[in-house]
């Protein structure tokens, strides 16, 4: 095997159409970060522990320091530059100011399409289940309160404890695959 091939691949990141030639083992991280120029996303731990590099792969979250840009030739990533609207903030970007969920800001970004990845799947109804499904995204400076607050915001949640289903017991959620 020549570790030096590079193979094609076309990608939509943040609704434009890319194309790359790559090498098999370039993480999707690194293709954003160092050919597409998109810094936004974070290399963190580089390990999948940490969350900094969590982008939105065809509206799913992923770890991009675990894939391998060749393994997701023809899909649609979406990273924290695309989640705004133009000039207009995405509404969690928004809600993050306003509850200043972020101090240093290095693992915003990954909360951000974290978060967005959340609401899309449609499972969180309550600020446990936000707590729980936001869990694999670390923040070393312990805004955890604020960025729970933010995602509550945006979805319309309170903070007042589940009241659970007909038999009184809370729906139980999937948390999925973290990998595409």
């Amino acid at each position: 095997m020549d570790l030096h091939q590079e193979y094609p691949i076309r990608l939509r990141i943040n609704g434009q159409d890319r194309q790359f030639e790559v090498q098999a083992w370039v993480t999707l991280l690194d293709l954003l970060r160092e050919r597409a120029g998109l810094t936004g996303t974070k290399k963190g731990c580089d390990h999948g522990q940490c969350g900094a590099c969590t982008v939105l792969l065809d509206g799913k979250r992923v770890n991009s320091c675990l894939t391998l840009a060749v393994m997701q030739n023809g899909h649609e990533v979406t990273t924290v530059e695309g989640l705004a609207d133009g000039d207009g903030l995405h509404p969690l970007q928004q809600a993050f100011i306003d509850c200043d969920a972020f101090q240093c800001g290095y693992c915003t970004p990954g909360q951000l399409c974290s978060a967005a990845g959340l609401i899309a799947e449609g499972q969180a109804r309550t600020g446990d289940d936000v707590r729980e499904l936001m869990s694999g995204n670390l923040c070393r400076c312990g805004a955890y309160p604020q960025i729970r607050e933010a995602v509550m915001q945006v979805m319309g949640i309170d903070g007042k404890p589940a009241e659970g289903g007909e038999d009184g017991k809370k729906t139980p959620f999937t948390t999925g695959p973290v990998l595409a």
